[in-house]
């Protein structure tokens, strides 16, 4: 057998991970048994089995059973210790992973109408970050997303509230679930604020629709990361204005195939946008619903992709480079990728 590098040890930071997805199937058993919530057949076949559900998201029948197995999920997080417990084992995972650094995701609007409304909602999920860290010795921060179905008001709302608590925690603002509703520009006024705020720009772009979803976000909402991005790829001068730019995407391989953007993960596109310079940073996106984390996604990259050694951690630094960790924290990582990558195999 082929002897190779653990890819669970090449340090690496975590851009793309939605908060209720980051949830462990067993925690998520254990909450709806607590709860007495019905959780969806498929769903629960699923967290049993160790097999992801069957998902087709790229028409909007398939995003809509996508969107109901995550509402159902959301549905079983209904107190703060729920939320620590999702927070704690979210950073373990990725500790697990390699993860040297995490950057999660999360729409506090879904857990206000159990938490007390918005504000509280966002302060008991920061106060589950502080205690995490303290726990794990994981570095975390928050990226409080807007949801692209509800009305832009909304987005400003959440806005203002994530610069209102960016010394707590907050680095950046986002813009999730379906792309092919919404555009970019009705968003642009939300992103205004809080880029003023000094917050980092991270709107979801260019995986259920095409490069012209990338274009948007860089445009209208002056995109300094982009979630997904791979179809991207289908655009030659774009793939030059990313490398240009150095604006990082964050690609989710093994989302991209269970929600049927690609069908296999050899047609991921992560060569043709790594050999164009474009910024990675390889994520989990949702694991709950995925069925694999982050350094899987790393595994896809060697496996069904050719990516050497150099080429991976060249992926890990790019994920580290890519992400607001202070400067002492991606020195350390970067140096623990040359470590990784310098020691002999055996």
């Amino acid at each position: 057998m082929e002897r190779v590098r653990d890819l669970s040890e090449l340090p690496k930071a975590h851009l793309h991970l939605h908060f209720t997805g980051s949830m462990r199937p067993a925690t998520l058993l254990e909450l709806a048994d607590k709860y007495g919530v019905r959780l969806p057949e498929t769903l629960t076949d699923a967290l049993i089995s160790g097999e992801p559900p069957r998902l087709r998201a790229t028409d909007e029948r398939g995003w809509f059973r996508f969107q109901r197995l995550y509402d159902a999920a959301r549905s079983c997080l209904r107190e703060p210790d729920d939320i620590r417990r999702l927070v704690r084992e979210a950073a373990e995972e990725d500790l697990q992973d390699g993860s040297g650094w995490l950057e999660i995701q999360v729409d506090p609007t879904s857990y206000a109408p159990r938490l007390g409304g918005l504000i509280p909602a966002l302060e008991i999920i920061l106060d589950a970050v502080d205690a995490a860290m303290r726990d794990t010795g994981l570095g975390i921060r928050v990226l409080v997303a807007a949801n692209r179905m509800k009305h832009p008001l909304d987005a400003r709302t959440l806005a203002r509230l994530a610069v209102r608590y960016a010394d707590r925690g907050v680095i950046g603002f986002g813009l999730s679930n379906d792309e092919r509703r919404g555009l970019a520009r009705d968003f642009d006024r939300a992103f205004a604020i809080a880029r003023e705020g000094g917050l980092l720009s991270a709107p979801h772009g260019g995986e259920l629709t095409g490069p012209a979803s990338v274009r948007d976000c860089l445009d209208d909402l002056e995109a300094d990361r982009i979630g997904h991005g791979v179809r991207a790829a289908e655009d030659p001068r774009l793939l030059q204005r990313l490398a240009d730019r150095q604006v990082t995407c964050e690609v989710c391989p093994a989302s991209n195939v269970a929600l049927g953007v690609y069908e296999k993960p050899q047609d991921v596109p992560l060569r043709t946008l790594f050999d164009a310079g474009v910024p990675l940073a390889l994520g989990a996106d949702d694991p709950l619903l995925f069925g694999s984390r982050l350094a899987a996604q790393y595994e896809i990259a060697r496996r069904h992709h050719g990516f050497s050694d150099a080429e991976l951690a060249e992926l890990a630094r790019q994920s580290v480079r890519g992400s607001v960790a202070p400067e002492d924290v991606k020195a350390k990582l970067l140096s623990g990728i040359d470590d990784w990558l310098n020691t002999p195999l055996a």
